[in-house]
């Protein structure tokens, strides 16, 4: 049986793009499942003791742009540091994703985030713009129309606020988290041991 690894993300983190593409390549290596959930993390993080950017310390604040220039150099992933429409508004997006996950399986969910990543850190675009993410469904092989109406559906926004309290009930503190057989592994940087632990 295939492994399943669940999939917390924020489509407004940097980190979550950072990792998309090798997260994808491990999966299928590995012959595994990937479902996505984008949670939201702003009920998360007051949740579990954490900050939203703009109330973490300057500090850290400053430690974050080093470090994002660090990981883009590392692996050769075009991102804009402080992009134009960072942070973006999230919702629409995330029930676009959602709906499709329900609707149509995880793979263009999985497909649709991760265009909705790329487009806001490395093309600067506004992906919190219907028109923007319409696009974007289009470009990833599904009606963009029609993921549009779907999103705007309430259910969606419902099944996030379940998504998010199950997120909080395993122990999902950041984005993006990988959960296998229970055991998160929290950061873009942490997919060696989630590939060590496929392996086993």
């Amino acid at each position: 049986m295939a492994a399943q690894i669940d999939y917390y993300v924020s489509l407004n983190s940097p980190w979550t793009h950072l990792g998309a593409a090798r997260l994808e390549a491990l999966v299928a290596r590995h012959a595994a499942t990937l479902r996505i959930y984008p949670v939201d993390f702003s009920t998360i993080f007051p949740a579990s003791g954490g900050l939203p950017l703009p109330k973490r310390s300057p500090q850290r604040q400053a430690y974050r742009l080093m470090e994002l220039r660090r990981w883009r150099e590392r692996l050769g992933v075009p991102i804009h540091l402080q992009p134009k429409f960072f942070p973006a508004r999230e919702a629409l997006p995330a029930h676009a994703v959602i709906a499709v996950r329900e609707s149509f399986g995880d793979a263009p969910a999985i497909a649709l985030a991760h265009a909705i990543l790329k487009a806001l850190w490395e093309q600067e675009r506004d992906t919190g713009d219907a028109a923007t993410l319409a696009e974007l469904a289009a470009g990833v092989g599904l009606d963009g129309g029609t993921v549009l109406r779907l999103a705007e559906e309430p259910r969606w926004a419902e099944r996030r606020t379940t998504d998010t309290q199950m997120a909080l009930e395993r122990g999902v503190f950041g984005a993006p988290s990988y959960v296998l057989d229970g055991e998160i592994y929290w950061g873009q940087d942490r997919l060696d041991f989630l590939e060590q632990a496929l392996g086993r």
